[in-house]
């Protein structure tokens, strides 16, 4: 059975452009597609669906992709989700401060949708 990614960003229209970018994973290998619009939201749906994949805002109301990560790693329960941070932060410093607290990867706005998918399927090991 094929797994979950969960899209977090509090844009709507990039919530859109993940989502059809990442909807041949959808058509393809029966991947389901879960979006939440602020970390909260998307902390909640971490905890109840178990996503495979995580592609994670860093800046968003309530509670910041920053602060997701941390929760994830701090919480009792073992988490297999891989966090991929994608924000207009470039910095190297916001880099090296999302890898530290559990990212797998970080991807600059704006972002090109094939190595989207691309980092998709490797991580969900498609193909």
């Amino acid at each position: 059975m094929a797994g979950k990614i969960l899209i977090v960003d509090d844009e709507i229209h990039i919530r859109m452009l993940l989502e059809q970018t990442l909807e041949e994973l959808e058509d393809d290998y029966g991947v389901e597609l879960l979006t939440a619009s602020d970390g909260e939201e998307g902390m909640e749906i971490i905890q109840e669906e178990q996503p495979e994949v995580v592609f994670l805002d860093i800046m968003m109301p309530k509670m910041n992709g920053y602060e997701v990560c941390r929760s994830i790693q701090e919480s009792p329960e073992p988490n297999g989700s891989k966090i991929v941070l994608i924000t207009a932060k470039g910095q190297e410093i916001d880099k090296k401060q999302g890898l530290e607290l559990g990212a797998c990867m970080y991807l600059t706005k704006p972002f090109d949708p094939d190595k989207v998918l691309l980092v998709a399927k490797e991580l969900m090991n498609l193909e």
